[in-house]
């Protein structure tokens, strides 16, 4: 009979694949650890280990969908629209909440009433009902009368305009120089009227815007009179007004002259009766 062999309590190793390798006799058996101490231990990167990560990567995938999941909020007083964003760190603040609840809070996001159902997290599309109403078409009798009296406006304007800016025409002879001259007192604010410049010129020259006077005390000074006013030339230099020619024969200049020295003398053209 052979002899026993000596049984001996196996050390434990540590084994890569948590094996272990005992003696009995002249065999040699190859046995799993169960009781591994700690320097036995599996490594933490085990089958166990990796099954048990499973349950906790599918609980926070369902968080994940539960959170992405729009959430209801009942609106209570004193609420705005930016203040719920905030309160759920609404992507895009408070428009983007507005966009998805906008057939809730109607056409006014300032004003939300208490009580209203909020979607957060709702898609933005702006409801078909929200669009902004077309214009009524205004009525066939309004339109006809719009246009009655804008083509009346038209026709009324259009002469005015005309009139405004064609330059102002005038006859050469008494009647147009005597109206030329008063339009350029009127821009430099001389006074006169027509009827005291039309007596005043009948009884120096007659009309005669070439008339001179050759024998009283100014010709025999060398300055005599000249003109429709008979206006002497120191006196037409000195009261020449700007814008008219320098011609003291020329009928708009002289009458204006003479009316610019008859105002500064006399207050006005229309206050001469005779020499001057």
């Amino acid at each position: 009979m052979p002899a026993q062999g000596k049984h001996r309590r196996p050390k434990s190793v540590s084994l890569g694949r948590g094996i272990a390798a005992v003696t009995t006799g002249g065999a040699v058996l190859a046995l799993p650890v169960l009781g591994a101490t700690a320097a036995s231990a599996a490594p933490a990167h085990s089958v166990a280990a990796e099954k048990a990560v499973a349950p906790v990567s599918v609980t926070a995938q369902a968080d994940s969908v539960t959170k992405a999941a729009p959430t209801k909020h009942s609106v209570v007083s004193g609420e705005t629209l930016s203040k719920i964003a905030r309160e759920y760190s609404v992507s895009g603040g408070w428009k983007k909440l507005y966009e998805g609840n906008r057939k809730a809070v109607g056409e006014n996001p300032n004003l939300i009433h208490p009580g209203i159902t909020l979607t957060i997290g709702a898609k933005g599309a702006v409801p078909s009902d929200a669009k902004a109403p077309k214009a009524a078409a205004p009525s066939a009798d309004r339109t006809a009368t719009a246009e009655r009296a804008d083509r009346s406006e038209r026709t009324t304007a259009a002469p005015a305009a005309q009139a405004a800016a064609a330059p102002a025409t005038y006859t050469n002879d008494l009647d147009g120089w005597i109206k030329e001259s008063l339009a350029v007192m009127a821009q430099h604010g001389i006074p006169g009227s027509y009827e005291g410049i039309h007596r005043n010129i009948i009884r120096e020259s007659s009309g005669n815007p070439n008339a001179i006077n050759n024998w009283d005390s100014n010709a025999v000074k060398g300055t005599p009179s000249k003109g429709l006013l008979q206006v002497i030339d120191p006196t037409f230099q000195a009261y020449h007004v700007p814008g008219t020619s320098t011609d003291s024969y020329d009928p708009v200049a002289n009458i204006t002259a003479a009316c610019n020295y008859a105002a500064d003398r006399y207050g006005s053209i229309d206050n001469v009766f005779g020499a001057y």
